[in-house]
């Protein structure tokens, strides 16, 4: 990773607040921490600025999650971009700026997020169990980042048992000593993914004074909510069985009775990244509305339904889930179908859902179903009454634990399309990305992101260390 976003932490205070304007350059990193960390108020705004940074478009403003849909098959990306082309296509390069900007911006708010682990406890007037949440809702914030890039830049666990590399782990604050490092393993970016999820866990709160910070900001939920889908990527069943599990007992979690819950901060919100008709992740014609809306409502129409999802939603035509769908005129010029779960695409209003509590359940179910050789009647519970009886279909009668997961993957792919998960959970059952394309098979070089060239090109520590096929 390049020395300069080491620095930016510093240099920039944070942008702190979140807010968009750009602060001056202070001469020494000393005396920027000291602006940044000298009054509780100033380092809740660096903490603030943390989150507001995971809010970019290159971290949760919708690009790594429209890109998991159309690689994996719930998508067909009929946009213009070329870059992204390259992805969808199975052709990328190592020189692809929207790769490079994903990489950036990710390892932003990892080196943010560093600082305030290193900072916190210093600040003066700042109570020991403030101090110790800021510091979880930090570690919880790289680790939602770290787990992005590894899933983005490494090949899932099922190909290796994760002894292959991922990328570069960092947790140190830049004290100005200047450092190379290298790829580590995807074990060890999982090890310390565990790690900070656990640490938050233990001083998250269960929830805020205010519903939106319940929903938007990291809690006790949601730390074992990302611990439950790591544990399933790992295929680790009692760990993810356990942690969804701790989700629920919280008490504050239940699955919505209808599909109405997007962008309202309800109990089938774990975590999702807040945003504002003035506040969003939006850049320039990118964004969760422009991509998934049609023209005439206002979005770019680049990210319509595939045939391969509707396939999968027509088996059950009475679905209420493609019910909601909507058609429009397409990138391509074409008439396709359109999701409705992001439908502001004049003003990009709504939340990025990140974990929601029927994943959660999903999660459960699916961890129970690996660790009983006959169908878990637990797991058949929640397919049916949780999932499928919202949707409006039938109860399913399962025979056997392979068809028990076989469903429940089915439903995850028919309840979570749309919000990033397409890609991950076809890699890590081992199946291709895209039937009938040899270069989307599991394993294959290109199902995965190259590291970017520049930052090979000015980290010694990564030369010779680009993933294969690039």
């Amino acid at each position: 990773m390049k020395l300069k976003y080491y620095i930016l932490v510093s240099a920039f205070a944070f942008t702190v607040i979140g807010c968009q304007k750009k602060l001056e350059l202070l001469p020494q990193q000393a005396l920027s921490d000291q602006i940044v960390f000298n009054s509780p108020s100033t380092a809740l705004s660096a903490l603030r600025g943390v989150y507001s940074t995971a809010q970019a478009f290159d971290f949760y403003g919708s690009l790594p999650q429209v890109i998991g849909d159309y690689m994996g098959n719930n998508v067909d990306f009929v946009g213009t971009f070329p870059t992204l082309q390259e992805l969808n296509n199975f052709s990328g390069v190592s020189t692809n700026t929207n790769v490079s900007g994903l990489w950036q911006v990710h390892y932003q708010v990892i080196a943010r997020a560093n600082t305030i682990v290193s900072k916190i406890e210093n600040v003066e007037g700042l109570g020991a169990s403030e101090k110790s949440q800021y510091a979880a809702e930090a570690k919880f914030l790289r680790a939602l980042a770290y787990f992005q890039l590894a899933n983005l830049f490494a090949q899932p666990y099922q190909v290796s048992s994760g002894s292959n590399l991922a990328v570069p782990l960092v947790t140190a604050d830049f004290t100005g000593a200047i450092e190379y490092p290298s790829r580590s393993t995807l074990n060890q970016i999982h090890a310390q993914i565990v790690s900070d999820l656990n640490d938050a866990a233990t001083a998250l709160p269960l929830q805020y004074t205010d519903a939106a910070e319940t929903r938007g900001r990291a809690t006790k939920g949601a730390a074992f909510a990302l611990l439950s889908r790591l544990y399933l990527y790992r295929e680790e069943w009692a760990k993810a069985e356990s942690a969804a599990r701790s989700v629920l007992s919280q008490g504050i979690y239940a699955t919505a009775t209808d599909y109405s819950f997007y962008n309202g901060n309800t109990s089938e919100d774990v975590f999702t990244i807040q945003n504002s008709a003035i506040d969003n992740g939006r850049t320039g014609n990118g964004g969760w509305a422009a991509y998934y809306n049609p023209a005439s409502l206002g979005g770019r129409g680049d990210a319509p339904f595939s045939q391969d999802l509707v396939t999968a939603f027509e088996s059950e035509p009475n679905d209420k889930r493609y019910s909601a769908k909507i058609s429009g005129r397409a990138t391509d010029g074409l008439t396709h179908f359109f999701t409705t779960k992001f439908p502001d695409a004049v003003n990009n209003s709504d939340n990025a859902p990140v974990i929601r509590t029927t994943e959660v359940y999903l999660n459960l179910a699916e961890a129970l179903a690996h660790q009983s050789a006959t169908p878990s009647a637990e797991a058949i519970t929640i397919l049916n009454t949780r999932i499928r009886n919202r949707a409006g279909l039938l109860a399913k009668t399962v025979a056997t634990q392979q068809a028990l997961i076989a469903a429940l993957l089915i439903e995850r792919r028919k309840e979570l399309a749309f919000e990033g998960h397409s890609r991950m959970d076809l890699l890590r059952n081992k199946q291709p990305l895209r039937s009938g394309n040899a270069a989307a098979a599991f394993g294959g070089v290109k199902t995965i992101l190259p590291i970017p060239q520049r930052e090979i090109d000015n980290n010694v520590g990564l030369q010779g260390q680009q993933n294969a096929g690039y």
